[in-house]
This record gives structure tokens, sequence and C-alpha cells, in this order.
């Protein structure tokens, strides 16, 4: 269906618009409006390095599609980062705001720096250099950017107070994920946890003794972490986490509530590793472990060709964006592991900056619970919504979500 020359179309992107049109679920003629973003930018401008030194910061901005509004989409500062790899985020975001409903269009942006290498005041002058370049084409009504990698509240509120300073005016609806004292939203930092949470509460909630669910979490960050806490606390046997590093296991499940206390709680983030009294496990040997549920919630791509005949749990929840590639995915289904993709289990994030942006709009503040209880609204409509489709047509779960989110970006495109 696409050829090479088809730029930015990432292979899982494209994958999963060919199985939508190779099993007639949604016409070849009107995927051509997925094929390339919709508006693509690139900078190159100059900063003042702390030693008087001049660099040419590069730095991007895509909108994928904007049919159904603004485009909305996190800034990542990294290394690694480039024009393929942010118009494939763009896309991705496309169809997650769609398919939880959001009136927004998916976009990325990127800043191919690595942060480490940078004073406080250069990364300040990095963000803003990026406000003054892209400032046109971003705004509440136009494209509302957001944290991504190694992006932070504080770097929001300095892209955002270079906007007010450019439009001379407040906008705080400019962009999501600020501190809570320049306008961000309660529960921001825990929504992506949350939402998964919501949909594992939902799909188990039949199930009377909680702790025969037994359950492994790859990563230990901000989401991975979250959600480990969240389930422990509430009866499920969290039997090993992960960091970048090492893993710790115990088969008659982890005191999570230690763990995090002991990982989170003190002036210095420490390291998994640092644990004295529970056996270490490898990245690799925690994501093989016999388990029902398995989280992962890092990288990308961490169950591949390799190692998805190893996989011995019942159920995916992608909580990191694209943990599992599309070969290995066949061979999952195959073994009739279930997965809850990406697109819908991490859709917390993106939801919750979206009641940021309208708390904004309306100068108002809602409460954590309040928050909370739009997240479990919003995420679980999207998830009886995949579940109906996935069950009524006998499709994955993956393909059921992409159906009915190219479906609503298409209606808009009449």
């Amino acid at each position: 269906m696409y050829t090479e020359k088809d730029k930015v179309i990432c292979p899982a992107c494209k994958s999963e618009l060919e199985k939508l049109h190779n099993t007639n679920l949604v016409d070849e003629e009107k995927l051509k409006i997925f094929k390339n973003p919709r508006r693509i930018l690139e900078a190159h401008f100059p900063i003042i390095r702390d030693d008087g030194k001049i660099e040419i910061i590069e730095a991007f901005r895509v909108l994928y599609n904007g049919n159904r509004g603004p485009g909305k989409g996190g800034i990542r500062f990294h290394q690694d980062v480039n024009l393929s790899e942010v118009s494939e985020l763009a896309f991705i975001m496309s169809l997650k705001n769609s398919l939880a409903d959001l009136n927004f269009g998916g976009a990325k942006g990127g800043v191919k720096i690595n942060p480490r290498d940078y004073s406080k005041t250069e990364l300040e002058k990095i963000s803003r250099g990026y406000v003054k370049e892209f400032f046109n084409y971003l705004g509440p009504q136009i494209d509302v950017p957001a944290p991504d990698v190694n992006t932070t509240p504080e770097i929001m509120g300095w892209m955002m107070d270079e906007y007010d300073k450019i439009t001379e005016s407040k906008n705080p609806a400019f962009i999501t994920g600020k501190k809570i004292e320049d306008g961000g939203s309660e529960g921001r930092d825990k929504s992506t946890a949350m939402g998964a949470f919501y949909i594992i509460q939902e799909k188990y909630k039949e199930v009377k003794n909680k702790q025969e669910i037994k359950i492994a979490v790859q990563g230990f960050g901000n989401a991975g972490g979250t959600i480990a806490l969240l389930l422990h606390n509430i009866g499920y046997t969290v039997i090993a986490v992960s960091d970048s590093k090492t893993g710790i296991y115990n088969s008659e499940g982890l005191d999570i509530e230690k763990i995090y206390n002991f990982v989170y709680r003190e002036e210095r983030k420490k390291r998994l590793s640092e644990i004295q009294d529970e056996e270490k496990i490898s990245n690799e040997k925690l994501l093989e472990l016999e388990v029902d549920i398995l989280i992962p919630a890092a990288l990308g791509d961490v169950i591949t060709f390799e190692n998805a005949e190893r996989i011995k749990t019942k159920e995916i929840v992608e909580l990191a964006n694209g943990p599992v590639s599309p070969r290995a995915e066949e061979i999952l289904l195959e073994k009739n592991i279930s997965i809850i993709p990406d697109l819908l289990a991490n859709a917390g994030g993106v939801i919750v900056s979206v009641f940021e942006w309208e708390q904004n709009l309306k100068n108002e503040h809602w409460s954590l619970e309040e928050v909370n209880q739009k997240l479990k609204d919003k995420i679980l409509k999207a998830y009886f919504e995949v579940k109906s489709l996935a069950e009524e047509r006998q499709l994955p779960w993956r393909l059921a979500a992409h159906k009915i989110a190219i479906d609503r970006i298409l209606e808009k495109n009449k």
C-alpha cells in the first residue's frame, strides 16, 4: 500500500494501517490522509553557552492531523530526536486523542540535545528559543504543547512566559504540564498511571481475591512506580518491578509501598539495586515471568520477535509507548496473550492535559477528586468502545482501537 518514498510513517503505523485496509475495516483511499503529516516545522537557532560560545540548536514541531481540532502533543529534549521520530509520535497522538474522543489533533515536538550537557540557564535559553521559532504555529486554538521525555513543568513555565512576552498577553492555555502555581492541573503527574489503573480495575472487577492476580511492572519511573503502588494498595500481588539498571523479584509479592518510599521519599532518588533484601532480576527476565498481567512502563520495543516466544503472561497492559513490536504481537496473539494497547492504556496523560487546557480557558481550578473522576469517566468510555468493537468483530484490541480512532478522524474530513 505504501512505498519507501512515503516518508515519516513509522513501520508500526504503516503496519496497522495496512491491517485496517487488508481486513476491510477502512477504505484504502481514505487512508491517504494519514500518509504524511499536515505540517512539518524545522528550525536551527543559536544560543550563547555559558562559556560565551555560540551553539546552533536543531528543533522540530510536527502537526500530523488537525481534523478534530488544535494540535496536542509533548516536546521532548533528547540527543537522538529526529524528524522521523517526531512525525511518528505526532501520528500516534492523532490516534490517541481521537480514541479518547478529545477535540484535538495530534502533534509532537523535539529538540536535539542531551539536557544533561547544559546548565539550567542554557536550558532556559533553549526553551525560550523554541517558542520564538515556532510561536506563529502554536497557541490555545492552534497547537498546544506539553512535557515529554526530559522536559519538566519548569520548562513548560519558561515556554509559557516567552509566549506571553511575544503575544503581550496572558495565555496559560498555550501549554500544559505546568506547575500548579502556573495554572497546572491537579493529578497531572500521576494521570498516565491512573488511566491504566482504572482500566485494570474495571477489567478485573469480578475477581474477588485480588491477591491471586500476579503482576510484573517493567519500569519504576513516574508511570511504572505509580501503577505498581496503586495496584499493590488495592490488593494485587506485584511480584517484580525494575528500573533501567535492574529489577527485584519475590514470588510471594513485594512490599511496593516500602519500595516506593525507599526510592522516592528522600532527597535523592534511589535505585532498586540499592535494596538489599530482595532477589535481583534483569529487565529481560522480568518480561518472561509467568504472571497474569505484565505492564511494560518504560521503553518501546522491549518485546520483540526475538523474545516473544518466551513471554508467559496472560495479558499485557502497554503503559509505555510501543513496547510490543508488530512482529512480536503476531506471536503473542497466537499464544492467546491479550494486549491492552498503548493508545488506550496510557491515554490518561493527554486526557488530563486537555483538562488543564480547559481549566485555563475557563479560569477554573478543579480538585484532585474532580480531575480523577473525569479521567475515569473518559478513559472507561474509550475502554468500553474498544472492548465492544473487538468482541463484535473478533479483532485484536489494538486494531479495534485504531479503527475507532481513524473513523473519528475521517468523519471530520468530510
